[in-house]
């Protein structure tokens, strides 16, 4: 299955918990100001991808705790990102994504991909990065409105908890 991707970060730990394996999605409608990624807008920027590529370079770390998505926009992509989040749960790792969307917003749209999706992440960084509300000291996001939404958590109970 292919995927747009601006690039892969092997090992991060700024994306999530942990070692993260990093997937930089590529195409992204928010456009934020002072976004650290905006080479990532175009949607026909990046390069094309095989999942099974991603996943072969995910497999050559043993010491990974998990894998990110990241962008651009990753709900943008939904269909090969399922996949590599039920592989990587597969492999008994973790998944997170960030997105510029709210959680809200990404229910509201039912769109079968996305909530299959949604149902495969562990922790959804949500919301658009504002400038204004920049905040270094905010693990794991760049501003104050975004949220670390623990997905496991949500899926129980309907009620969004926050991490961090």
């Amino acid at each position: 299955m292919k995927i747009r991707i601006a690039g892969i970060v092997e090992e991060s730990i700024v994306d999530g918990d942990g070692l993260r394996f990093t997937v930089f999605t590529q195409g992204c409608p928010h456009h934020c100001p002072g976004c650290h990624n905006p080479a990532t807008h175009p949607a026909t920027g990046g390069r094309e991808a095989d999942t099974d590529e991603i996943l072969t370079y995910l497999d050559a770390n043993p010491l990974l705790d998990g894998i990110t998505f990241s962008g651009g926009e990753p709900f943008l992509q939904p269909s090969p990102l399922i996949k590599l989040a039920r592989e990587a749960h597969a492999r008994g790792l973790d998944v997170w994504s960030y997105t510029g969307f709210t959680l809200e917003d990404l229910l509201a749209r039912k769109n079968p991909a996305i909530d299959t999706l949604l149902k495969e992440i562990d922790v959804l960084v949500d919301g658009r990065y504002e400038e204004k509300l920049r905040d270094l000291t905010l693990n794991f996001r760049g501003s104050a409105n975004q949220r670390v939404i623990d997905m496991n958590a949500y899926r129980k109970t309907g009620i969004i908890k926050t991490l961090y």
